[in-house]
Order: structure tokens, then C-alpha cells, then sequence
């Protein structure tokens, strides 16, 4: 028996210039199923939305190769205003609500009721009077099918986000001839009771015939509620699976299951004697509020001399740990280095014990766009160190031959490409900027180095080039290093342990060498896996 298929899309590639982010992609989804589109960040799943939505990005760069069928009809989806009269709707990832506006405001938003004037019959539909009892008969509608008991003339603003996500869907539901709804990682900023709430919807709405795209990385969501999936991975379709018929492990090796390509290969002899009680950081109880990355309770330590790698999806708060030790986001819990705790409270603490850090914001955090490649690097280790400068009596001033001269020695160790130290940092390539991030961290000759995203921006002569010098830092000159990387063969070619993370909470430590699956379940939350701190 054939397979009614609401949407298929077949042999869909897309182009960025010169990189490929799509390759043949297929992606059928049954009328009434709850079909979830799996995969790591990066792995096309974004794209390939933007493609069925037809959203400006893809139409302003060329447009995509591939066929979309909907409805049993080959179309050309040019516009989202194209794909909602298809029948196609979106819960975005990002809140598309005005927060000034009610509830029924929201849900009712451009496809307003109004009724006839004596001014509308002069001078136009433009001056209908909103006919508001029965928009918010609708919205009660919408907001009772998802079972969602809120007053539809409350205002957005202020609301928990869980009732914004509801009132997303509810806005969606609203919309007549629905045939495919979006839902973009629903349940990311939702608690656990939203969450069991949310999926239940989805899998009412699915009853009622409507087929549902449920992109997210938690497998065990997947397995709960879902009918059927894709996987995607670097761009390439992977398989398609029927739920039922598959398993957590593997899913998550067909998630991010590639060869270990060997990334680095000189990095000096390895003489280290790493102990497993030479303890040089420790965290106890860790949280760190920073938006998008939050912390809930970490518990790590770090040996010394070893290279400590701290992996997981975007969101999931890998990013946070490294912020919260830098003290540039509130954290509670306890930092210890060397058995002293640090106060993380005070801006520059962690600097002056010897810890520098590189940040995965380079322009936000990591430097001073309108100064000299020479400025950029010797600043940190002025403030902090009170290296390059000269008393002159009760006065300091720049040792700038000593400035010139170690920025020369950094652009040439780290091929900085670039028109010699004066140049400003401004008008450097993404991963020039980086290295030069790099260098200024390298010059406070730190005891522990934590890089976030160090190849970010960096193409893969620079890559190999970074990462084995940081390995070089390592075996020659018995630095500890904490990297942090959304790259996970990055951290499988250079670290001694990976630690991975979840929803803001340590889910396993693992050696280098451990299975695809085991970190595909780590990284999607479903168990704790590996060596435990």
C-alpha cells in the first residue's frame, strides 16, 4: 500500500558561495505523522526549513535545486506568505510574538475579523471595525484544543515562556486548512511538566490529521512521540527510520557517526605524567545564568596538565561553564584552582590567578576592533601583569618596541595574515581576529588556558595549524588547557577526556576513543555515560 505523502522533497541542495550546505537531502513526511528531523548543529536541518518555508535567505542567494511536492502537487514555495496557503505553518525556535499585544491579538495577527461600516462603504475595506468578540471566540478555540487555560485579553508580555510556545501553536492551529505544521525545537526552553504537555499536543494535533516536523536532538522525545524520521548529517541525508523499529544507540550513531579524520600530527613526544589526584581545578555545584547557556549544577575537575575537553549542541550550556569561571555571567557553586577558591563575582579574579581565556565571542569579548594587532595582543597581560611597561619615576608608560616586537613574533608563530602589527584588528578576516584572540591569551603565559569555538571562523589549514600548537603548549610546555568546541572531532583528535553536556547538566565523561553512540546519548540527554565526577 502506498504511503500518503502530505510533503515530499527530494534531492534538495543549497550553496552558500563556494560552500555546500545541503547535498541531495529527501525528506518525506505521511499526512497525520509526527515525523521528527534529527541531527548536531550543523547538520542542515535549519536549511532545509528555510527551503520548505521559503524564507528570504534561500531566495536571495541563488535559490536551491530539488523538488517539493505537496499535497500530491509539485509546487514552488517562493515565500512564506506561499507556504502558509499551502497549508504549511511554523513554531519557530525564536518567539515571533509582539509582547505588547493580547493574547488574541497575537493568534488572530493579520488574519484579522471585521465587519462592515458606514465609513467602509465610503471609503474602503480599511475602515471595517474588528468584530473582537468573535476573534476571540477563535482564539478560545485554539487556546482550548491544546488545552491551554489563559485569558485571551491577557497581554503577552511578562508571560512564563512555556504559555508563549502554547500561544505559538494555538496561533498556528488558528489558521484554516493546516496540512504540516513546524515545531523547531519546542521543547528547549520549556520545564519538564511543558514539556510532557507540549508533546501530548503534538500528538493530539498529529490525531486530527495534520503532519508534524518535530526538529530536536532529544532522542528520548523521538522515541516517545514520534511516528517516523530523517537524519541529517554535514548536510547529507542519512536514513529515514520508523521509530518503532530503531533504537536510542542507534540513532545516536547514525547522529554523528563520521570517521575520526586525524586532525593534528605533530604535536611533540608525550613525556606528561598526568595523576589522577593532581587536581587543578575543581567545580563543585556549578550554575552560571547566562541566557542561552545556562549552567544547572556542574561537577568537573581538571588534572593537571592534561587537555580537557568540554562537548554538546548549541544551547546546552558548554559555552556557560568557561563564562562563569571568567566571572562574565552570575554563577553560584564553587571554583577552586590549586584547592583556593575564586570569586567568580569579581571581574578579572580568574585573570590574575594565571587563567586566561578565549572567548567564542571575539568581537563582543575578545577585542578592540579599532586598535592595532600589537594593542590587541599585549592589553590583557598591561592590565593584569603589568607587562610592557617602563617606569619612567612614578610613571608607566608603553614599552611599544617590546609591544612591536612580541606582536611580530606572534603574527609569524601563529600565521596571522596580515599586513604587519599596526593593522587594526577590525579589518582582519574572522580567523585572523581569532588567532589574534589566540595570541593575546598566549602572552599572559598562562597556567590554565580555556579556548571556546578556538577554530570557529578558521579554515583547515589554520584549524590543523591552532590546534596543534595548542597541543604543542600542552606536551612541550606542560600547559592545562580547557577546550570547549561544538566540534566534537576537534576534541576526539586533541583531548585526553571529553567531558559532554546536557541541558546545562555534565551527562558523561568519555575517553577520545568512545563510541559514536555513546556520545550521541550524552549529547541528546539520555544517560549518563562513561567516567563520573
Amino acid at each position: 500500500m502506498e504511503t500518503n505523502y502530505v510533503l515530499k522533497m527530494d534531492n534538495i541542495s543549497k550553496r552558500y558561495g563556494e560552500s555546500r550546505v545541503l547535498k541531495d537531502v529527501q525528506l518525506h513526511v505521511a499526512a497525520g505523522e509526527i515525523h521528527a528531523l534529527m541531527g548536531e548543529n550543523g547538520a542542515g536541518k535549519s536549511t532545509l526549513m528555510n527551503v520548505l518555508f521559503g524564507m528570504p535567505v534561500i531566495h536571495s542567494t541563488g535559490g536551491f535545486e530539488g523538488t517539493i511536492e505537496f499535497a500530491g502537487e509539485r509546487v514552488d514555495i517562493s515565500s512564506p506568505q506561499k507556504a502558509m496557503e499551502l497549508g504549511i505553518g511554523m513554531v519557530h525556535q525564536e518567539f515571533m510574538l509582539i509582547p505588547g499585544f493580547t493574547v488574541v491579538e497575537n493568534i488572530k495577527l493579520g488574519r484579522e475579523i471585521t465587519t462592515p461600516t458606514i465609513a467602509s462603504s465610503v471609503f474602503g475595506a480599511s475602515l471595517e471595525k474588528l468584530d473582537r468578540s468573535a476573534m476571540a471566540a477563535d482564539a478560545r478555540k485554539a487556546l482550548d484544543t491544546i488545552g491551554l487555560g489563559i485569558g485571551e485579553d491577557q497581554l503577552v508580555r511578562g508571560m512564563p515562556v512555556g504559555y508563549m510556545q502554547f500561544i505559538e501553536i494555538a496561533r498556528e492551529i488558528d489558521k484554516t486548512g493546516m496540512k504540516l505544521l513546524i515545531f523547531d525545537e519546542p521543547t528547549a526552553v520549556l520545564t519538564e511538566s511543558e514539556a510532557d504537555r507540549l508533546l501530548e499536543t503534538m500528538q493530539l494535533i498529529a490525531s486530527k490529521g495534520i503532519a508534524i516536523i518535530f526538529i530536536t536532538h532529544r532522542i528520548d522525545e523521538v522515541i516517545r512521540v514520534s511516528d517516523s524520521m530523517t537524519v541529517l548529517r554535514d548536510g547529507s541525508f542519512v536514513s529515514r527510520l520508523t521509530t518503532k523499529e530503531s533504537t536510542a544507540a542507534q540513532i545516536a550513531e547514525l547522529m554523528i557517526g563520521r570517521k575520526v579524520e586525524k586532525l593534528v600530527d605533530d604535536v611533540g613526544e608525550d613525556t606528561r605524567s598526568i595523576q589522577d589526584d593532581d587536581i587543578m581545578l575543581r567545580l563543585t555545584d556549578f550554575h552560571v545564568d547566562m541566557p542561552g547557556e545556562r549552567v544547572r549544577g556542574v561537577d568537573l575537575t581538571l588534572r593537571r596538565g592534561e587537555i580537557l575537553g568540554i562537548g554538546g549542541l548549541a544551547g546546552q550550556g558548554k559555552v556557560g561553564i568557561s563564562n562563569g569561571i571568567l566571572g562574565l555571567y552570575p554563577s553560584r557553586g564553587t571554583v577552586e584552582l590549586d584547592g583556593e577558591k575564586i570569586d567568580t563575582a569579581k571581574l578579572g579574579e580568574a585573570l590574575k590567578k594565571r587563567i586566561a581565556f578565549v572567548s567564542e565571542d571575539r568581537r563582543g569579548v575578545g577585542l578592540l576592533l579599532e586598535e592595532s594587532i600589537q594593542e590587541n595582543i599585549a592589553f590583557t597581560s598591561m592590565q593584569i601583569q603589568n607587562r610592557f611597561l617602563k617606569n619612567y619615576g612614578p610613571v608607566k608608560l608603553m614599552d611599544k618596541a617590546g609591544i612591536r616586537a612580541h606582536a611580530q613574533e606572534m603574527i609569524e608563530k601563529l600565521d596571522i595574515r596580515c599586513t604587519g602589527p599596526d593593522q587594526y584588528v577590525g579589518r582582519l578576516s574572522g580567523g585572523n581576529q581569532q588567532k589574534v584572540c589566540l595570541a593575546r591569551a598566549l602572552t599572559m603565559n598562562p597556567a590554565l588556558l580555556i579556548v571556546s569555538e578556538p577554530t570557529r571562523g578558521i579554515d583547515i589549514g589554520a584549524k590543523k595549524l591552532v590546534l596543534e600548537l595548542l597541543g604543542k603548549m600542552n606536551r612541550e610546555q606542560g600547559m592545562t588547557i580547557i577546550m570547549i568546541s561544538s566540534e566534537l572531532n576537534e576534541l576526539r583528535s586533541l583531548c585526553d577526556r571529553i567531558a559532554i553536556v546536557s541541558d546545562g547538566k555534565l551527562t558523561g565523561i568519555f575517553a577520545p576513543d568512545a563510541s559514536d553512540a555513546e556520545y550521541g546519548m550524552a549529547m541528546s540527554g539520555m544517560k549518563k555515560g562513561g567516567e563520573t565526577q
